[in-house]
C-alpha cells in the first residue's frame, strides 16, 4: 500500500483555504454528497483478510482513502474502530486522518465528544487544530449538556475554518425518548432546540453555508421529533446523515425524508461498502457516489 505523504497545513493555510461549509459545498458540487464511512469492524478485517489489530485497521483505512480519493468527496473514520486499539491505534488513525486531508478529501472525525469548559475546548483543540496530530476538518460533536455548552469549539471551528456536527436525532430507538422530549415553555423538541440553537450560532458566524452542522439519522420520521422539513434554513445548515445502506434508508427518499433541509446533506453509507472487500472497494464506491448523486443534486 503506498501511502502519499502529508504536509501539515500552518494556521494559516488553513484560515485562507475557505471556510467548512465552502469546502463541504465545493466536495458535494464535485463528487455528490456520498460520505464514504471507515469502520475497521472486526468481522470486516477478517473479510478483508487483514488482522484485528492496530495494523489492519490502518491498511483498511488507507485502502478507503485511496479509493474515495477522485470518486467521493468526503470519508468519516469512526474513531472507536482505531481507539480500541489504544496508543497504536491512534496512531494508525493519524495516518488514515492524514492521507485522506492529503488526497484532498473532506475529513468527518466521528468522536461524538462532548463535555463543558475547558474539557470540551481541549476535544476541539484535539481535532480542529490546524496541524494537530488527529487534524480533521470536522468532527461530531453530543450538546447534552446545551449547545450552549460547545462554545469554545464552535469558537475554534469558525476562527479556523473547521466544522462541527451536532448529534440532534440520531437513529437508534433508545435515544428518541430524549430527543423527541419537548420544553413546557417553548413546546420545542430537544432536536429541534439543537437545531434551532445551531442555526442561531451559524448566523452569528454570517457565513453562507453554516460551519456547524446537525447529524440527523435518514431512517427516522423526522417530523415526529417536530423537525420542521419545509421551511429553508438560513445560513444553510449542513445536514449529516447516518442510516443509508446497512441500516436500510435509501437514496431515492433522501429529499422526502429531509425536504429542505436535504440542500446540504452529506449522505453516510459505511459497512454496505466496505462489504465489498478490497477487490469491489473502488467500483462500489463509484456506483454509489453516481447513485446519490443522481438521487439529490
Amino acid at each position: 500500500m503506498t501511502e502519499t505523504a502529508p504536509t501539515a497545513p500552518t494556521a494559516h493555510a488553513a484560515a485562507t483555504s475557505g471556510g467548512f461549509g465552502e469546502r463541504l459545498s465545493a466536495a458535494i458540487r464535485a463528487h455528490g454528497p456520498l460520505c464514504v464511512g471507515i469502520d475497521p469492524h472486526s468481522y470486516l478485517l477478517a473479510d478483508w483478510g487483514l488482522t484485528d489489530d492496530a495494523a489492519g485497521a490502518l491498511e483498511l483505512g488507507l485502502r478507503v482513502v485511496e479509493a474515495a480519493a477522485g470518486r467521493a468527496g468526503i470519508v468519516k473514520p469512526q474513531v472507536a474502530f482505531f481507539e480500541r486499539f489504544g496508543s497504536a491505534g491512534y496512531a494508525a488513525l493519524e495516518r488514515v486522518l492524514a492521507a485522506a486531508r492529503a488526497a484532498g478529501l473532506v475529513v468527518i472525525a466521528d468522536v461524538k465528544r462532548g463535555d463543558v469548559g475547558t474539557s470540551v475546548e481541549a476535544y476541539g483543540q484535539a481535532w480542529l487544530t490546524p496541524g494537530a496530530p488527529l487534524e480533521a476538518d470536522a468532527m461530531t460533536i453530543s450538546a447534552f449538556q446545551g449547545v450552549g455548552s460547545l462554545a469554545a469549539p464552535i469558537r475554534l471551528a469558525a476562527e479556523s475554518g473547521k466544522g462541527l456536527f451536532v448529534l440532534a436525532a440520531t437513529s437508534n430507538p433508545e435515544a428518541a425518548v430524549i430527543q423527541r422530549s419537548r420544553d413546557a415553555d417553548s413546546g420545542r423538541s430537544v432536536a429541534r432546540a439543537i437545531i434551532d440553537d445551531v442555526t442561531k450560532q451559524n448566523a452569528a458566524i454570517g457565513e453562507t453555508i453554516g460551519p456547524i452542522g446537525v447529524v440527523l439519522g435518514a431512517t427516522l420520521d423526522l417530523s415526529t421529533f417536530g423537525i420542521d422539513l419545509t421551511s429553508p434554513v438560513e445560513p444553510a445548515l449542513p445536514v449529516l446523515a447516518p442510516g443509508f445502506g446497512h441500516q436500510g434508508a435509501r437514496y431515492e427518499n433522501a429529499a422526502e425524508i429531509y425536504g429542505e433541509l436535504a440542500r446540504m446533506l452529506v449522505v453516510s453509507e459505511s459497512r454496505s461498502i466496505l462489504s465489498a472487500g478490497p477487490s469491489g472497494l473502488t467500483d462500489t464506491i463509484a456506483s454509489r457516489a453516481a447513485e446519490v448523486r443522481s438521487a439529490l443534486v
